[in-house]
């Protein structure tokens, strides 16, 4: 495992957000006179971001988070540079907005492989674009880019778009959808977060990313291996960028295709982390996750900035 270290400052997308939420935080303590004490009108102010209760283990490895959810689809022949896809939204309207996520699934496959996934984050509060590749054969670069198009079309044109926060957005794929992924973070550095699930792709430097990246890997992957996938490409990722390897015990390349507690834990908590600045979620990824029998391998920038 390796050994925590501080990291650098927080790149600047973030930077400026927190110091919004800070300035808000000081004029609502200056105009309510509490001379710095916390009411949870200023709690709510330190960061506008957070959606649904405070977080516990029992919730995040529930199936359901607590917000209901609703699903529109969205047809190929009314889109342009990716596949449609399935929107799924927390249905409340009184929550403020939520962070955008698009899912891409790997080589072959349709969005039903990654269907529980994304109906599993959307119930604790992400717009979630589960989505089909233009062809099953699209390579990694192909569905970096229709990540990129989804994400696009969820905040400019989709009948959700009121309710997705343009400025906090992230990707996520399997297998040559987790390659598109980086692909994605390296062409938009101004996502918020990445999660490549059993990753496979060609390339094996990302050191342009700077993106939050969490890379979930699979001890017994025969497809995509650690060795020559996931570790590779945790290991280029910049010191200067948030970074995490999650390795499954004893799991296979497919292991994202089904419901997987580990994965949506985890997954959930970095999305939270990142693309909300809920650091109510730290708990869950700093420190390193110790003990917990479905992880192989787990290595971080903990403490995150």
């Amino acid at each position: 495992m390796q050994p925590y270290r501080t990291t650098p400052q927080a790149p600047a997308s973030r930077r400026s957000r927190r110091a919004t939420a800070v300035a808000t935080l000081t004029l609502a303590l200056t105009l309510t006179g509490t001379g710095g004490a916390f009411t949870p009108a200023a709690q709510a102010a330190a960061n506008p971001y957070e959606r649904g209760p405070n977080p516990t283990n029992a919730l995040i490895e529930a199936v359901r988070g607590p917000f209901a959810t609703s699903q529109t689809d969205v047809s190929s022949l009314r889109v342009t540079g990716f596949g449609g896809g399935t929107i799924y939204y927390p249905t409340t309207t009184s929550a403020g907005t939520f962070g955008g996520v698009a899912i891409a699934p790997g080589y072959t496959a349709s969005k039903s492989s990654m269907a529980w996934l994304a109906e599993r984050l959307a119930s604790h509060g992400f717009v979630v674009f589960n989505i089909d590749t233009i062809t099953r054969s699209d390579q990694p670069a192909s569905r970096g880019r229709q990540l990129l198009a989804a994400l696009d079309y969820l905040v400019e044109d989709s009948s959700v778009a009121s309710r997705v926060d343009g400025g906090r957005l992230g990707v996520m794929g399997h297998s040559m959808g987790g390659g598109g992924s980086l692909e994605a973070a390296d062409d938009r550095p101004q996502l918020q977060a990445a999660i490549p699930l059993t990753p496979w792709n060609l390339t094996k430097t990302w050191s342009g990313v700077r993106v939050p990246t969490m890379i979930i890997g699979a001890e017994n992957d025969s497809v995509a291996s650690v060795t020559t996938h996931s570790k590779p490409f945790y290991n280029s990722l910049p010191a200067s960028s948030e970074k995490a390897y999650l390795e499954l015990d004893g799991a296979s390349h497919f292991a994202p295709n089904t419901s997987n507690t580990t994965i949506a834990k985890y997954s959930l908590s970095w999305l939270k982390r990142f693309i909300d600045d809920d650091t109510r979620y730290e708990q869950f990824l700093c420190p390193a996750p110790q003990g917990d029998r479905a992880i192989s391998e787990y290595r971080d920038t903990c403490p995150h900035s």
